[in-house]
C-alpha cells in the first residue's frame, strides 16, 4: 500500500466529512453541524461493531470447518502465514455466481467469504489469488475504511432527505444560522447524495487497486489473481447474483450487471485495467 494511496484515501474521507458538515450547516447552522456529526458517529459505531454480522446474514453465508474443507483451510493458513495475518473465519455463500468478499472490523475479527460458484469455476491458483486479494483488504484495513465511507455517505443521504422536506415545509432551525436559504437546501438535497456517492466510489476504487497489488504479494505472484479476474468479469455478466448496491463494494468484482450511466458510479475499476496493472503491462 503506497503513501500516495493512503493520502488519496485520507483526502477523500476528508471530503466526505466536509460534505456532511456542509449539509448540517445548511440545515441548521452550528447546531445542524453538531447533529450531522452525531448522526455520522452513531452510524459509524453501529457499522464498526455489527456490519460483518449483517452482511454475512444478508448473503446466507455458512461457516466452513477444517473437516468440511481441509484443502481450502490449508490454503488460507498458508496465505495468512505469508501475509503475516491471523487466520480469519471462512464462509461459503450458496451463490452460483463466482465472487468473494472479506468483512470484519480488524484483522483479529475478520471473515473471508467465497461463493460456491467461485470454488466450482476456478482452479487452485485462481482461488488462491482471490483469497489473497481478500486478505489484502483485511491487511490494509480496507473494510473499516469502506464501512466508514459508506456510513458517512448514508448519513449525507439522510440529511439530504431532511433538507428536501425542510425546503417544502419552510426549513429547520434559525434562518440566520442556515446558509443558502430554501434554494440552497433544495440544491443540497439534489447534489449532496450524488457528490457523496462519487466520493465513496473513488475511495472504493483506490482500495481495489491497492488490494490487487498486496494480494499478488501475499499469493507470491500476480498470475492466479489476473486469470481469476478475467474469469470473474466474464462469468458475472452471465450468472445473476442476488445482491444489493449497498454491499456491492465488498465483493472482489461488482455483482451488479447494469450498464450505461450506472458504470460511472461503479465501486470497482475496470477489470482489464486491474489486470494490466497486476501484470505490469
Amino acid at each position: 500500500m503506497t503513501t500516495t494511496n493512503y493520502l488519496k484515501t485520507a483526502l477523500l474521507l476528508g471530503a466526505l466529512t466536509g460534505l456532511i458538515l456542509l449539509c448540517g450547516a445548511m440545515l441548521g447552522g452550528k447546531s445542524g453541524m453538531l447533529i450531522a456529526l452525531l448522526l455520522a458517529g452513531v452510524m459509524n459505531f453501529a457499522s464498526y461493531w455489527f456490519s460483518d454480522k449483517i452482511v454475512l446474514a444478508r448473503y446466507r453465508a455458512k461457516p466452513v470447518t477444517e473437516a468440511q474443507a481441509p484443502r481450502l483451510h490449508a490454503m488460507l493458513e498458508r496465505l495468512c502465514a505469508h501475509g503475516g495475518l491471523p487466520k480469519p473465519k471462512l464462509y461459503i455463500l450458496p451463490e452460483k455466481a463466482p465472487n468473494a468478499f472479506a468483512t470484519g472490523r480488524n484483522p483479529e475479527h475478520a471473515a473471508v467469504a467465497v461463493t460456491a460458484g467461485l470454488l466450482e469455476t476456478m482452479d487452485q491458483e485462481e482461488v488462491e489469488g482471490v483469497i489473497a486479494h481478500e486478505l489484502a483488504h483485511v491487511k490494509n484495513r480496507d473494510i473499516l475504511i469502506a464501512s466508514i465511507a459508506a456510513t458517512i455517505a448514508g448519513a449525507i443521504t439522510v440529511l439530504a432527505s431532511l433538507a428536501r422536506w425542510g425546503a417544502i415545509f419552510g426549513g429547520f432551525g434559525d434562518r440566520d444560522e442556515r446558509g443558502g436559504g430554501l434554494l440552497g437546501m433544495l440544491a443540497m438535497a439534489i447534489f449532496a447524495p450524488i457528490a457523496a456517492l462519487v466520493i465513496q466510489m473513488a475511495v472504493s476504487r483506490s482500495r481495489e487497486y491497492a488490494a490487487d497489488a498486496t494480494g499478488a504479494q501475499i499469493a507470491g505472484n500476480p498470475h492466479g489473481l489476473a486469470r481469476a479476474l478475467e474469469k470473474l468479469g466474464q462469468l458475472n455478466r452471465r450468472i445473476p447474483m442476488d445482491s444489493s448496491p449497498a454491499t456491492s463494494h465488498l465483493f472482489i468484482v461488482t455483482p451488479l450487471t447494469a450498464g450505461g450511466l450506472v458504470k460511472l458510479f461503479s465501486t470497482h475499476p475496470p477489470i482489464q485495467e486491474r489486470i494490466r496493472r497486476l501484470l505490469g503491462r
